[in-house]
């Protein structure tokens, strides 16, 4: 199989899935050229065998999404591309070409929207495994596409699509997609709201099945625009012809399909959209109703989504480091009545103002990083107890003596900020509230 013989492919960015694309690229028959600001890995790509320089001549040229090709600054390898009309593309792209070219029928699936992409995702895979389907889940989350094979005409392609990633779809189609919600993110890179939603949409072109969240005036506004079939979803309200959650049960026009409060790991009205959403989905895959009523209850969750790290006296300690904006964080707080809240970083446009309806449950907050005193200012305003602590380590035990000071039984990190002003992630950001909750609780229990 080599689809992609007598092309000439330059690969900017070597990291998680830029090697690896180079490699499955070349393995297809490319000729490659790849490059990376970091001399330790274009190091790595050339002991593998891979020619290292700086794009100059190429036919395509595949960026990894955290490098710009166009906003807030172009990389000089973009320019280049500009320059000799090389088109950019994503290796979501590389993947569908190769697919078809197999002549493989495989369904494409996208899941996109400023939040709720990786649980959507997740869940669907879980749901397609249990009905015994052959699957590749990843993209944005988990493996990169040019890391997965090429599946039978039967099998299906669940893909995370960052807004990174769609605004360098070119040819690619997915069977079916989704658009979970939109909130102001990432501005710097796209521009404007337009912009951001235009790099969105790029997933929704030709679907067989478009899915909507119903849930955020943007999305309507998308979904009313669309062209092709559209399946409306909410956590809350009723949509004709679509899915929805009334309280804890998700229903159709067919009736209940599930009682969510017996899904643990799908807490809250966003929660019941993205169940919503991964059922309409599973209904596209041709996943029988039983299979997804019971798929749905046994999601194990995901990492750093509220997810539970800890308990110390009663008090759970909730890990939603995913959480890098103000909308992602307002979900978590909306799930709790109490709540001693643990939040900052490198802050989003528009700050924590819009959290201001779920103040109410915050007995304290405890702020770190960059925001601290943006954040601080806001939380002033509003009469809401809150001290700045600087650091996760610091935070940490002081949001015990809180939570037990103020009689909460939560203590939640949801930082609603980037996280890149003290860690490389926010997956290692989770990670470090962890180990700090399970080194706290083991002293405790220590000093009991």
């Amino acid at each position: 199989m080599r689809p992609f013989a007598g092309s000439r492919i330059a690969v900017l960015g070597l990291g998680r899935a830029g090697l690896p694309a180079a490699l499955r690229l070349r393995e297809w028959g490319a000729e490659i050229t790849a490059w990376d600001d970091g001399a330790a890995a274009r190091e790595q790509a050339s002991l593998a065998g891979i020619a290292v320089a700086r794009p100059e001549d190429f036919d395509l040229l595949m960026i990894s999404p955290g490098i710009p090709h166009r906003g807030p600054k172009a990389h000089p390898g973009a320019l280049r591309a500009a320059e000799i009309g090389a088109p950019v593309l994503c290796d979501v792209e590389f993947l569908y070409r190769a697919v078809r070219a197999a002549g493989s029928k495989a369904c494409f699936v996208g899941i996109t929207g400023t939040n709720g992409k990786s649980t959507t995702t997740a869940l669907l895979d879980h749901i397609a495994l249990a009905a015994g389907m052959a699957v590749e889940t990843g993209g944005n989350l988990g493996p990169p596409a040019l890391d997965m094979p090429v599946l039978p005409d039967d099998g299906a392609y669940i893909l995370e699509m960052s807004s990174y990633s769609a605004e360098r779809l070119d040819r690619a189609r997915f069977d079916l997609g989704a658009l979970l919600n939109l909130s102001p993110d990432h501005l710097d890179r796209h521009g404007d709201m337009t912009g951001y939603a235009a790099a969105k949409a790029k997933v929704l072109l030709d679907n067989r099945i478009a899915v909507f969240g119903m849930d955020d005036a943007e999305t309507r506004a998308v979904a009313a625009a669309h062209a092709g079939p559209v399946v409306p979803v909410s956590g809350f309200t009723p949509q004709p012809g679509g899915i929805w959650a009334e309280g804890t049960l998700l229903r159709d026009e067919q009736g209940v399909i599930a009682d969510l409060s017996h899904a643990a790991a799908l807490p809250g009205m966003h929660n019941a959209q993205n169940a919503a959403a991964a059922t309409a989905l599973a209904f596209g895959l041709g996943i029988a109703r039983e299979v997804v009523a019971a798929a749905l209850l046994t999601y194990p969750g995901l990492p750093h989504r509220q997810e539970r790290v800890g308990e110390i006296g009663g008090i759970i300690f909730l890990n939603d480091s995913k959480a890098t904006n103000a909308d992602s964080a307002a979900y978590a707080l909306g799930c709790h009545e109490r709540v001693v809240w643990i939040a900052g970083g490198v802050p989003k446009a528009g700050g924590i103002e819009p959290l201001a309806r779920h103040f109410p449950r915050v007995a304290e907050a405890l702020l770190i990083g960059q925001a601290a005193e943006e954040f601080a200012a806001t939380l002033s305003a509003h009469g809401v107890p809150h001290r700045i602590l600087g650091t996760l380590e610091a935070a940490v035990p002081a949001a015990l003596a809180a939570a037990r000071q103020t009689g909460s039984g939560a203590v939640l990190l949801s930082p609603a900020c980037a996280s890149f002003d003290q860690f490389r992630s926010f997956e290692a950001r989770g990670d470090a509230f962890r180990a700090l909750v399970t080194d706290l609780a083991t002293r405790e229990a220590e000093a009991a």
